[in-house]
């Protein structure tokens, strides 16, 4: 009777998967590029192509990340970059993103990522603590967080983004 209920259940040891470790790649860059990212992210196509094609695909990856692309939430992590993925997560409100945030030392990334979530404590941090360019690409990640979240919540433009 036992073996009736173990059937058609595959080798649980099997079945998971082990976590593959990929070097976390880091994300130093200049203003310019910050502002031309901000500028992607705002619906900038050829400056979007022009980050693709200077050695800046993460950026563009994280772009389609924040516009809710799957493929490219999945190409984040598995080609170096989960804090950005984490920060887009955190600032979609994930609780365990901001923790991991958080944890690992990303003390910006979390402020940046609250602060897209109307945290004012963290608009003060990232005014007291962030460049001019980080502060304007906090911003333009929020308008277009928030323009997304109102194009769900409005009827009419169901399934549109």
């Amino acid at each position: 009777m036992l073996n009736w209920f173990k059937k058609g259940k595959k080798d649980q040891t099997a079945v998971q998967k082990r976590a593959e470790i990929v070097p976390m790649k880091p994300i130093n860059y200049p203003a310019k590029i910050i502002l031309a990212w901000a500028k992607a992210i705002e619906g900038n196509d050829e400056i979007l192509l022009w980050l693709k094609d200077n050695g800046f695909e993460e950026l563009t990856m994280a772009t389609y990340a924040i516009l809710l692309k799957d493929e490219a939430r999945e190409w984040l992590p598995k080609n170096g970059y989960p804090q950005l993925l984490a920060f887009i997560n955190a600032a979609e409100g994930n609780e365990k993103a901001q923790r991991w945030l958080f944890l690992n030392d990303m003390e910006l990334l979390y402020h940046m990522a609250l602060a897209i979530e109307d945290e004012q404590p963290s608009w003060e941090w990232l005014g007291q603590n962030a460049t001019a360019d980080l502060f304007l690409l906090t911003r333009t990640i929020k308008k277009v967080k928030d323009d997304i979240e109102e194009n769900h919540n409005d009827i009419h433009s169901f399934r549109k983004d």
